[in-house]
């Protein structure tokens, strides 16, 4: 745990996510629509990685976390487990009043709320995404969605440029999860199905 709830749940978001995706589910489609549910997993670990090398100088990930290869050796919840684990670690040390806690995007350095939430956005979005995938409950509550909603109006849009975020939709309810989804540029009714 961190000093951080919207991370701490973010990450608890992700690992059940990754936890329940049924055995015959690893190569289904996403919302992401180039990657399977491997890759969006993939995608998920190498960025938490990023965060937690930003912040302390070491590790990160040991694969290009925007072309994920699709396979897994091992267990995947452990591969999340391990990467949300060098994160919460690396945000544990950080003071949440420190206004400038490196980061991996390129707006650089940041307040570590924004910081947190950055990663907490990622994790968040990701979860969905593989839970959407899978047949799961949305993982995003109504409170975790209203904590990112400000994270992603202050950091998005200079990232869909680096193609990390789609266009955003018209919300279609005000729902504080669809208005996220759509924000980030996600179809809050995507099914894998259509």
């Amino acid at each position: 745990m961190t000093a951080f709830w919207t991370l701490d749940t973010a990450h608890e978001a992700l690992r059940r996510a990754v936890a329940g995706v049924p055995a015959d589910a690893w190569q289904a489609p996403t919302p992401c629509s180039d990657w399977s549910v491997t890759q969006v997993v993939q995608h998920a670990v190498g960025d938490q990685l990023a965060y937690a090398m930003f912040i302390t100088g070491s590790g990160g990930p040991t694969f290009d976390p925007f072309a994920p290869s699709g396979t897994i050796d091992g267990d995947p919840s452990a591969l999340v487990a391990s990467a949300i684990g060098e994160s919460s670690a690396a945000f544990d040390g950080v003071d949440v009043g420190d206004e400038e806690v490196p980061t991996p995007l390129p707006q650089g350095a940041m307040p570590a709320p924004q910081a947190a939430g950055a990663a907490a956005l990622d994790a968040a979005v990701h979860a969905w995404d593989i839970a959407v995938a899978t047949g799961q409950p949305s993982p995003l509550s109504v409170q975790l969605a209203k904590e990112l909603l400000p994270v992603a109006h202050a950091l998005v849009e200079p990232l869909r440029a680096y193609g990390a975020y789609a266009a955003a939709i018209a919300p279609g309810s005000d729902a504080e999860d669809v208005v996220l989804l759509n924000y980030l540029g996600r179809d809050a009714d995507w099914g894998a199905a259509g």
